[in-house]
């Protein structure tokens, strides 16, 4: 052999393994996400797009090393089944999993997949993880709140609407968390001597029987607490609060832009941040078992104006100061 085709023959042999180590890192990796809200709902859209945004600040690119498979129930248990196990067949490498019925689901058929959630209030009680500094198993994420914020949605309705002494709490009862918030509703609302009418949120036909007789009697108000049902029957829930003249507070802020009339609670897009975060690190070889659930760190508190106005609402100016954000 010729020493220059020797030279030439060590040289590809040496580049090879550099070239196949880069090969390897630019393989395609597969996320998949099933959420329990609908395709159109604004969480869902927001922060899927928070999501992916911030994983490619962390060097994962939709199309040249990522794909990501996308499903959501709308709140139909049989759907969030179906999909998770459609999503389970792909063999992913991470799932990230919105609200307690998607994670639920995903337990039944992908026990050995690394999955991250968001939106779930309760995952110890739910069975997901063994404690929230140990997870264990395959589950990890993002606390939707904890349960003490609940308590607080019972007196900042009082102190917006002070001839409030009868409220609907629209809840899930079929998640842990529907209990959880329900029952520090109650412990504050007791102490104002508020009278409460849970009412369930996964049927359409059963809130709008449920807030009509509600209605019927005087100085009502509305509690929506934290759910899927809350957010796909959003719409609904908000119209009907308007026809029925009854001061609402809700979870989440989404729901105020959207015409309610205030909100107390997390950012839930921003909890999509750091969930692409934990998402990273499992693609590079972290274990959600090693992963603590985390907690809120911040709440805000929503007030929409214009609504309050077309109730008859005088604000104080104490809770007006005290808001993170006017809606006009």
């Amino acid at each position: 052999m010729k020493r220059r085709d020797f030279i030439t023959l060590l040289g590809g042999m040496t580049a090879w393994p550099l070239a196949a180590r880069a090969q390897q890192a630019e393989r395609t990796r597969r996320v998949a996400m099933l959420t329990s809200l609908a395709a159109e709902d604004a969480e869902a859209r927001f922060g899927n797009a928070a999501l992916v945004q911030e994983l490619q600040q962390r060097g994962w690119t939709v199309g040249r090393n990522l794909r990501i498979d996308y499903r959501f129930g709308a709140g139909k248990s049989d759907d969030i089944r179906k999909h998770a196990a459609e999503l389970a067949a792909l063999a992913p490498d991470v799932i990230v999993a919105t609200g307690s019925p998607a994670v639920a689901a995903l337990r039944q058929v992908a026990r050995a997949v690394p999955i991250v959630f968001v939106s779930v209030a309760d995952p110890v009680g739910a069975g997901f993880v063994e404690s929230l500094a140990r997870p264990g198993d395959n589950v990890t994420g993002f606390l939707l709140f904890e349960y003490s914020l609940a308590g607080k949605w019972p007196t900042l309705l009082k102190e917006i609407a002070p001839n409030v002494a009868r409220a609907a709490v629209l809840r899930d009862s079929d998640i842990a968390a529907g209990a959880g918030q329900l029952g520090a509703i109650q412990s504050a609302a007791s102490l104002l001597g508020m009278e409460l009418r849970p009412v369930g949120v996964r049927d359409a036909g059963e809130i709008e029987r449920s807030l009509a007789s509600f209605a019927n009697g005087s100085n009502g108000g509305l509690i929506v607490t934290g759910s899927a049902g809350s957010f796909v029957h959003s719409e609904l829930i908000i119209m009907l609060a308007a026809k029925y003249r009854l001061p609402a507070i809700y979870f989440n802020r989404l729901h105020v832009t959207n015409g309610g009339l205030i909100s107390y609670g997390p950012d839930l897009v921003d909890q999509y941040r750091p969930a692409a975060g934990y998402v990273d690190r499992i693609l590079r070889g972290e274990k959600p078992a090693d992963l603590p659930v985390q907690a809120p760190t911040k709440y805000e508190l929503v007030i929409n104006l214009k609504t309050a106005k077309a109730l008859g609402i005088d604000l104080p100016p104490t809770l007006l100061a005290r808001a993170d954000e006017v809606i006009e």
